[in-house]
Order: C-alpha cells, then sequence, then structure tokens
C-alpha cells in the first residue's frame, strides 16, 4: 500500500490508477505480433485514479488474448511501486482485468467485487477462532480482492476510459479497507490471547493510524502535484534509473499491502502471525517518518515552482 519515499503506492489509489496513457515498461509476455490499435481508440486526460475519458468509453469486439496485449502495453510505470504490488499484484489485475472484459463487467462492478472479497475476509478475521482454515480464508479473500482492486482500474483503461465517481468508489473502498483490516486484526489479537499483555494491543491501533494517514499522505501528494502541473506519481526531479527503482522496490516491501495479505497465512500461529504483523508496522511507520519528510520538501519544491511560474 506504499510505494517508495515520494512516490505513491498501487493501494493508493493506489493505490494507483495510473493518470495518463503510459509507455509500457517491456514487451508483451504472449509471442506474437502486438494488435493494432483500432480506430475506436482515443486520446484521455488524466484523473487521479482511473482514466477520465472526454467522451464514453466505446467497446470493441476483442478476444482474451488481444486484451492481455492491449493492457500490456497500457500499463503504469512501475518505478518505486512496492516488489509484490509491482510484480506479482499488477499481472493477476491484468489477467483478471481481460476476464472481466470478456464477461461484460464494469470497473464499478469489479471494484465491487474487489469490496465483496476484502470485506468478507475481514469479517471472517474478526468473528472466527484461530485455524489453518481461517488463514486459508483470510489470505485468499485479500489476496483476490487486492488482485481486483487493481484490475478495476485496468478494465476502465482497456474501455478506453473511466469515470469520476468510478474512482471515488474506488478511493472510499481502499479508505475503508485499510483501517477495518487493521480493526479486525485488533479483535483477533484480543480474542485469540497472542499478545502477552495487552499494551500490545497498541500495534494494530497504531498500524490503523500509520496505514491512514498514509493513505491520505499519498492521495494529497498526487492531487497537489497536479494542480503544480505535474503528472500523478511523479517528482519534482525525475529519475530515470531502471535499477535504482527496482530496488526501491524491494527496499519497501515492509510497506507493501500486498505482503500484509501474505503474512495471513499464519493466522493458525497467532504468536508467529504477530511477530510477522509488528515488523511490518515498524517497517510502515519508520517508512510513513521518512516520506513525511520527503514529502514535505517535495511540496516546499512545488512552492518554488508556483512561484517561479507566477513570475514567468
Amino acid at each position: 500500500m506504499s510505494a517508495a519515499i515520494g512516490t505513491p503506492s498501487p493501494m493508493t489509489p493506489t493505490p494507483g490508477r495510473p493518470s495518463a496513457e503510459p509507455v509500457p515498461d517491456h514487451a508483451p509476455e504472449a509471442e506474437g505480433p502486438m494488435p493494432a490499435m483500432s480506430a475506436t481508440d482515443e486520446v484521455t486526460r488524466p484523473v487521479a485514479g482511473r482514466i477520465a475519458s472526454s467522451r464514453p468509453p466505446v467497446m470493441t469486439s476483442m478476444g482474451y488474448r488481444e486484451s492481455l496485449y492491449r493492457l500490456k502495453s497500457r500499463q503504469k510505470p512501475g518505478k518505486g511501486a512496492p516488489a509484490y504490488s509491482r510484480f506479482v499484484n499488477r499481472r493477476l489485475g491484468r489477467y483478471l482485468a481481460a476476464a472481466a472484459y470478456q464477461a461484460g463487467l464494469t470497473p464499478n462492478a469489479v471494484t465491487a467485487a474487489s469490496a465483496l472479497c476484502s470485506f468478507a475476509a475481514i469479517a471472517v478475521l474478526a468473528l472466527m477462532p484461530p485455524s489453518i482454515p481461517l488463514a486459508i480464508a483470510v489470505t485468499a479473500g485479500l489476496v483476490l480482492g487486492y488482485a481486483l482492486d487493481s484490475a478495476d482500474g485496468q478494465l476502465a483503461r482497456l474501455r478506453g476510459g473511466g469515470s469520476r465517481s468510478g474512482e471515488w468508489l474506488d478511493h472510499m473502498v481502499d479508505a475503508v479497507k485499510i483501517s477495518s483490516l487493521h480493526l479486525a486484526v485488533l479483535i483477533f489479537l484480543f480474542r485469540s490471547a497472542a499478545v502477552p499483555g495487552t499494551g500490545w494491543l497498541l500495534v494494530p491501533i497504531g498500524f490503523t493510524v500509520v496505514a491512514a494517514v498514509s493513505f491520505f499522505g499519498m492521495i494529497l501528494n498526487d492531487q497537489l502535484r497536479r494542480t503544480s502541473g505535474l503528472a500523478s506519481g511523479q517528482d519534482a526531479v525525475a529519475d530515470p534509473s531502471r535499477s535504482a527503482s527496482t530496488v526501491r522496490s524491494l527496499l519497501v516491501i515492509p510497506t507493501d499491502y500486498g505482503v500484509l495479505c501474505l503474512i495471513f497465512a499464519l493466522l493458525a500461529w497467532p504468536v508467529a502471525f504477530f511477530a510477522a504483523y509488528a515488523l511490518l508496522f515498524a517497517g510502515s511507520a519508520g517508512y510513513l517518518f521518512l516520506a513525511s519528510i520527503k514529502w514535505y520538501r517535495d511540496m516546499r519544491a512545488l512552492d518554488g515552482r508556483t512561484v517561479d511560474g507566477a513570475a514567468g
């Protein structure tokens, strides 16, 4: 749910959706020539999450394979995104988006499916005792919900555009999910007696605060960058190094929402789960502290750009 310092995540809203037609990270994986774009494709204008088109999306007939090709060519830049979100979840979302397109689903329907999977897993976590079936159910629900969270934005791009109402819905679902997940962990730890004292219950409470502040901060950063003429997620000073981007993706693994989803596989062993959860909390809190310093400096740099632009 976080990204490298100064770069928003994919949980942000995002996430996590691109705001303009991106340049593909690399060539399509499937063999064969890249299908030609149809005459109905159009230039889009950026919005914070899904791409908002200047006209209603035009649906064209294409098969599953061609859908994957087009999605591959329209992937958002992966610079600084956490490793699981960048290398695993985006790929899962692409397959789900192509399948949703073939089924005739809308992006909002995929968002609803994502919410259903995530909130069902959260409810089970809060209500059921520790067990292996619980670990499997919660992990599967969260992982699938996260993949669908990536798929709705990709489906919007494949259909030719998104909507502000869809972006709003996606962000609202993410906001509720981020906070309620950690509150469900709080209930689980209390019911399972996994911690040696009630003081340790401050960990999920603290994680709730860190997650909510990080999510809001990344959305606010995007908003202020756009009003200053920068693309969503773009730093004031660009770093084109692909290797540096990969290193950042690995360094911010503790902040990766996808990794958080995976540690719920330890729910059958509450003490081991709490240890892993506490480590992710420490990493996320440390990242937020450092990121806040970087973000503030970025905003000061944008202040300078605004003053220079007004003077020019």
